[in-house]
C-alpha cells in the first residue's frame, strides 16, 4: 500500500485546542443554563459539528448558542490555542518530500484558518475542507470525498488522521486507512474503541507508517 495522501483533522490533532473549546462550551452552556454542565460535558461535545451538540441542550436555541460559543472562542483563541509537540516539524517534513495534504474539520474555515495561521501550519494546507463547504460533516465520507477532489488524489493512496470517533468512521466509511493521536483528550481507553488502523503516541510515529522516513 502506497499512501501520498494525508487528511488531517485540525482541533485535537494538529493543534492543541481542548482548552479553548471546553471554555467556549463552558461559557455558552453556563450563559444559557445556568448550573448544569461541567467539564466533563463538555468534553464529550468534543468532535460534532456544534449544532449537534448544542441540539441537545435546548433545540429552540441552537443558533443563536452558535453564535455565543463563536464569539467568545474567536475572542480567546490565539491566548488559549497552543502546539502539539512534533506536529510542526513532521508537516513540515512531509510537505517537503511532497505528500499531498489537506484539513478536513468540522469547524467553519474562518476559524481552521485562525489556528493554522497562529501555528504557522498554514503555509503547508493549501486545502482546507471547512463545516460550511459541504452538505454533510465527518462522519460522511463528504468532506474527505472533497479534500481528495481538490488534491487531485484517490481514495485508493489515502489516510484519515484524527483524535475522534468521527474523524476515524469518516475514514472507514470512505475505505481508507486510519490513524488516531494518542493525545486525544478523550483518553487512551476511549480511543482505542475506534479500531483505527494505527495510534500515534507522537505525530513523528506518522512518516515510518507512510514511509516517509525512507528518504
Amino acid at each position: 500500500m502506497k499512501i501520498d495522501t494525508l487528511l488531517f483533522d485540525l482541533d485535537g490533532t494538529l493543534i492543541n485546542t481542548n482548552e479553548l473549546i471546553i471554555a467556549s462550551f463552558l461559557h455558552t452552556l453556563e450563559h444559557y443554563r445556568p448550573g448544569e454542565f461541567t467539564r466533563e460535558h463538555a468534553i464529550e461535545f468534543i468532535g460534532p459539528p456544534l449544532t449537534d451538540s448544542f441540539e441537545s441542550v435546548d433545540p429552540t436555541r441552537v443558533d443563536e448558542m452558535i453564535q455565543t460559543y463563536r464569539t467568545f472562542n474567536h475572542d480567546k483563541h490565539d491566548e488559549l490555542v497552543t502546539e502539539y509537540e512534533g506536529v510542526y516539524e513532521t508537516i513540515e517534513q512531509l510537505h517537503e518530500k511532497g505528500f499531498k495534504i489537506a484539513i478536513v474539520t468540522t469547524k467553519i474555515r474562518k476559524t481552521a484558518l485562525m489556528g493554522l495561521k497562529l501555528t504557522g501550519l498554514d503555509k503547508f494546507f493549501d486545502i482546507v475542507v471547512g463545516l460550511d463547504d459541504v452538505e454533510k460533516a465527518k462522519p460522511d465520507p463528504e468532506p474527505l470525498e472533497k479534500a481528495l477532489k481538490a488534491l487531485g488524489s484517490s481514495k485508493e493512496t489515502a489516510m484519515m488522521i484524527g483524535d475522534s470517533h468521527f474523524d476515524v468512521l469518516a475514514g472507514k466509511n470512505l475505505g481508507v486507512p486510519t490513524a488516531v493521536v494518542g493525545w486525544s483528550i478523550k483518553g487512551e481507553e476511549k480511543i482505542r474503541t475506534y479500531e483505527a488502523d494505527y495510534i500515534l503516541s507522537n505525530m513523528r510515529d506518522l512518516m515510518a507508517i507512510v514511509g516517509a522516513d525512507q528518504s
